[in-house]
């Protein structure tokens, strides 16, 4: 059982302040309203006392009761009940089975004597139906047998207006609107005295123990259950909330949100209704009657009273809290919202979850502690504090008063255990960086993405750099300083740069590639570096760094200008001629750089070109000193010397075939004489120098490409001549000959050739090439008789269709009118068109000037 304080017990009315030194006097019952307390004895007085309430300097309620004066009813019997009607202004008081009226100020009988004669006990109905406020609804338990009447009380008059019988002997009542909970001789049961249905609710034996029966709030009543159960009842017969468990012995019950307190022979119980818990014990023995009035809940003895002060809620939350009991304390809170304005339960329902999420927090209780600092809207700074040297200097930002903690900073929370420190660090970066896009991180901004880089870089995170390529609101003094202390480099930078500092940001990473500091973040910095000047908008930057670019690298360095966006090369900030300046010490960039102006881009300036193929042949003649270039292998750089001057038409032509004279380079000869038209000269080379057939062939081919068929048979003649001049018997050239005509069959004009081979070729030899012309012929022929047959089919269609017109009649008369000018016709000549519009003649003519005359057609 988990004790709270709730109740402290004060005294009320001493011993001699009642009844002096008259020890035979004992307390039968009690009333409360307002600072009106009444007291009826067994020997049938009534004693009125003003209660005083203050509060002494320790915290604590005490009271002061004042009696005002007291009198004898007149009877020999105990007073048995007492209740007020202070709307009226009256005390019912029942003594010696009678419901006598009397006055609450002086304790005089009323002047016209009404009473309620019969009455074993009654209860006051506090939700009446009759809504007369003048008047009061008092239900009793007859002296008749199985008998319960209903009356409603005026100022001086009483009226019966219900008798209900029940199924036994009633011994306790409480009343709600037109329904009566009753204790039965075995059984409690719902009674509707107005439609007289009843609902049983559970057995009870009333000769074991004394029932009770209590109404505690708007249709809902307690009753004391078997088993020592205190049980709840609405008038549906249904029970809404879990019983509580109290003492078998219970004499009197009372309620007082959220706890209902029990009386029995030792002591006073308290227990929650919220989690039905015995939250408390107060000794008390002798006890005899616990009731509560307005929320006042008063116990005696039979000699003393005392009243049930409970602690404010909120000193027992915290009380709660300080015991580390969270859940209970959040259980209190939420269930005593009904009680507090809304506001002022908001705010300090906000507050408890914060204090909760704290205690929850040092106990490394991670989860729920996340839960509750959001569901608390805690100022995030509140935690980020705890953190030595993570709130940014700048911060104005101080803890809540009160606190919501008593940890000074995380050292003290965890006591130095550095495996606990780790832990709280590691939740610290989860959380912020979960609500640092939330409306919680709304004016705070800086100190939690602050506080996240210091956490991230302390602890080496790879998140680091996610939360410096992104936006953030990273204070960069405090940021640069923390980041400089734990060696993380290439993140300043990264800082420096969001904080449009890239001249600081590239010294530093600068610095790192060179050597000068030390961070190992990224491998690929020299790479990085040149990505970054790539898309720098500083141009002055750019050119500042190239130099050091392009020592490191010169085919990496060459990317800040080739891989540049196209709109910004083509400013004068880039320009090309500006480029190729400075790469004029960097041969290897230059070429990429020029490649990347002829090949990518596709400029189409002839000094580029030029420049291009004379850095190519340089390189290509450095890499083959010898002049004689037979039987080397092509290089990459040749290739790619071979490919420009094959493809490109802007070089000099002249200026390079100079360059190449006696270099040995002979396929490369063959193409440039080839692009002066010279491809005679070009195919002696191709096949004399460098007996390259296959090369020949593909002369032929590349050359031709886009210039139609008959240039490119003049070409494959060309080359058929020259493998023909040699000497017959010579069998070198006569193979490729036989080969290209048998290869290339359709290039050829077949009758000529024929004319120009020896006669000592065999038809067996040349067969491939003679099948190939012969099929190509026929194919030729059969095409063009295929086409001819369109054509007269086309001219067919054109004549059927015009005789077609033809053959129509057409009426014309003075009433036709031309559909140009809207004018008869006079003469029998018209114009008409395919739409069936007839038109003047001169009309027709004019057709073209005028734009309001029918579509041209055909005439007839």
């Amino acid at each position: 059982m988990m004790t709270i304080k709730a109740f402290s017990l004060v005294s009320a009315v001493e011993r001699e302040l009642l009844m002096g030194d008259r020890d035979r006097i004992n307390i039968e019952c009690v009333e409360c309203c307002g600072k009106n307390l009444y007291v009826g004895t067994n020997d049938c007085f009534i004693y009125h006392f003003l209660l005083e309430e203050k509060t002494l300097p320790t915290g604590t309620a005490a009271f002061t009761a004042t009696k005002q004066l007291h009198r004898h009813l007149g009877f020999k019997k105990p007073v048995n009940e007492l209740r007020a009607a202070s709307a009226l202004n009256r005390l019912l008081v029942l003594c010696d089975n009678s419901i006598t009226l009397v006055n609450m100020m002086n304790l005089e009988p009323i002047p016209t004597g009404a009473r309620i004669k019969g009455a074993v006990t009654f209860a006051l109905n506090e939700n009446p139906v009759s809504g007369d406020p003048f008047c009061v609804e008092v239900c009793i338990i007859s002296v008749k047998r199985r008998t319960i009447q209903v009356f409603m009380v005026y100022e001086d008059r009483v009226q019966i207006v219900k008798e209900v019988s029940t199924p036994e002997q009633p011994f306790a009542v409480a009343v709600d609107g037109h329904f009566l909970c009753l204790a039965l001789t075995t059984q409690y049961i719902i009674l509707n005295y107005n439609t007289g249905v009843s609902q049983d609710l559970f057995p009870y034996c009333s000769e074991e123990k004394r029932p009770i029966v209590k109404r505690i709030g708007r249709q809902e009543f307690l009753l004391a259950g078997p088993g020592g159960l205190g049980m709840f009842a609405t008038v549906a017969g249904i029970s809404q909330r879990a019983p509580v468990h109290w003492s078998e012995n219970v004499i009197g019950a009372a309620v007082c949100f959220p706890y209902v307190i029990a009386l029995d022979d030792e002591f006073i119980t308290v227990h929650s209704m919220l989690d039905q818990q015995q939250k408390q014990t107060l000794p008390f023995k002798e006890g005899h009657i616990l009731q509560d009035f307005e929320g006042r809940v008063i116990v005696t003895t039979s000699k003393g009273v005392y009243i049930l002060v409970p602690l404010p809620l909120e000193k027992q939350i915290q009380d709660l809290l300080a015991s580390r009991r969270v859940e209970e304390a959040l259980v209190l809170a939420k269930g005593v919202r009904r009680n507090i304005p809304k506001e002022k339960f908001q705010v300090m329902y906000r507050r408890i979850l914060q204090q909760a999420g704290f205690i929850q927090f040092a106990q490394l209780q991670f989860p729920e502690a996340k839960e509750l600092f959001r569901s608390g809207q805690l100022d995030v700074r509140e935690l980020i504090s705890l953190y030595p040297f993570l709130l940014p200097t700048s911060s104005s930002f101080t803890r809540s008063h009160p606190p919501l903690h008593e940890y000074a900073d995380l050292n003290q929370l965890t006591q130095g255990d550095q495996e606990k420190m780790a832990k709280c660090k590691r939740f610290l970066m989860s959380y912020l960086n979960e609500v640092r896009s939330t409306e919680v991180a709304n004016g705070y901004k800086e100190d939690i993405d602050t506080a996240l880089l210091k956490l991230y870089a302390e602890a080496d995170h790879n998140s680091l750099l996610d939360l410096l390529v992104t936006e953030n609101f990273c204070l960069l003094t405090d940021s640069a300083v923390w980041l400089e202390k734990h060696k993380k480099y290439f993140a300043l930078g990264l800082l420096y740069h969001y904080n449009n500092q890239d001249a600081a940001a590239l010294q530093l990473w600068v610095n790192i590639v060179n050597g000068d500091i030390c961070d190992s973040t990224r491998s690929d910095l020299y790479e990085y570096v040149v990505d970054f000047l790539t898309y720098c908008l500083d141009h002055e930057l750019v050119w500042k760094y190239a130099d050091w670019v392009l020592q490191k690298s010169e085919e990496v360095g060459v990317q800040v200008f080739t891989k540049r966006p196209l709109d910004e090369q083509q400013k004068n900030s880039f320009n090309p001629e500006d480029v190729i300046s400075c790469l004029k010490k960097y041969p290897k960039a230059l070429v990429r750089y020029l490649e990347h102006l002829v090949i990518d881009r596709r400029l189409q300036k002839e000094e580029y070109h030029t420049h291009l193929a004379l850095l190519y042949l340089e390189e290509v003649l450095q890499q083959r000193p010898s002049a004689n270039g037979k039987g080397a292998e092509v290089t990459e750089m040749q290739a790619k010397l071979r490919s420009l001057l094959q493809k490109s038409d802007l070089y000099r032509v002249h200026f390079l075939i100079d360059k190449i004279q006696g270099t040995g380079l002979h396929m490369e000869s063959a193409i440039l004489h080839g692009k002066l038209e010279e491809h005679e000269k070009a195919l002696c080379i191709l096949v004399h120098e460098l007996k390259d057939f296959a090369a020949a062939e593909d002369y032929c081919l590349w050359s031709s490409e886009g210039r139609g068929d008959p240039y490119r048979q003049r070409l494959f003649h060309t080359l058929l001549a020259i493998y023909l001049r040699g000497d017959p018997s010579d069998c070198e050239l006569v193979v490729p000959a036989v080969d290209l005509l048998n290869h290339h069959a359709t290039e050829f004009d077949a009758a000529e050739v024929l004319q120009l081979l020896p006669d000592t070729w065999s038809v067996q030899l040349l067969c491939p090439f003679l099948t190939g012309a012969m099929r190509h012929s026929i194919h030729t022929k059969r095409m063009t008789q295929v086409a001819l047959g369109l054509a007269k089919s086309e001219n067919l269609i054109y004549k059927y269709s015009k005789m077609k017109l033809k053959g129509s009649s057409v009426q014309l008369s003075d009433k036709k009118l031309c559909q140009v000018c809207q004018n008869p016709f006079c003469k029998p000549v018209f114009v008409k068109y395919p739409n069936g519009g007839l038109v003047h003649t001169h009309c027709a003519a004019n057709r073209h000037t005028n734009q309001n005359s029918p579509s041209p057609g055909n005439r007839t």
